[in-house]
């Protein structure tokens, strides 16, 4: 994707009501909804390859403080579509009560062993990259202690320690996981 494709690509919503109709906040999801999230066990991602087709994959995710997390090894074709194009679906199995979002993913590089303390936010030099800021991928970013509560729900909900990943050939973590706030609900629970 060059920098003429990336002018052509939508804007970030600018405003809470843009980045989710009819929701003003977490509480404004209807209860059914909230309890898929917490212990639905997959989620389909949907990631645009380089030539704007769709890539779907079911992939593991916890829902915190509003936001989907999920976890991907560093060699994915996920993350290689992220880099290119952050703009992502997210959808629950299950056509009765449908869930549907979309977002654009930040990537986080795990610090193997590491997480951030309770409630604290990484430092600006070592914040997450968001991959849309280049018109081709660079080098990674410097890993970062992954938020606390975000470790806690992967081991509740898993058992999976998200930040004892094995070092990859060059060192680094061989895990990323993608930050998605949710820019739009395009289903939340009802059909339509």
């Amino acid at each position: 994707m060059n920098d003429q494709d990336h002018a052509r690509l939508p804007s970030a919503p600018s405003s809470d009501s843009e980045r989710s109709p009819g929701l003003q906040n977490l509480q404004d999801l209807d209860p059914a909804v909230r309890s898929r999230l917490a212990t639905e066990r997959i989620v389909w991602l949907c990631t645009l390859r380089r030539n704007g087709s769709p890539h779907v994959t079911p992939v593991w995710f916890v829902f915190v403080r509003g936001t989907w997390w999920i976890g991907a090894d560093r060699a994915s074709v996920k993350l290689r579509n992220i880099e290119n194009d952050p703009r992502i679906s997210l959808a629950l199995e299950g056509g009765e009560a449908p869930v549907v979002a979309e977002g654009r993913a930040r990537i986080w590089h795990v610090t193997p062993g590491a997480a951030a303390a309770p409630d604290a936010e990484p430092a600006p030099e070592a914040a997450p990259t968001p991959s849309a800021t280049a018109a081709a991928p660079s080098d990674p970013a410097a890993p970062v202690p992954v938020p606390s509560d975000v470790v806690t729900a992967f081991l509740a909900k898993y058992d999976w320690d998200v930040t004892a990943t094995p070092p990859s050939a060059s060192g680094r973590s061989g895990r990323v996981l993608f930050e998605v706030p949710v820019d739009r609900w395009l289903l939340a629970g009802t059909a339509q």
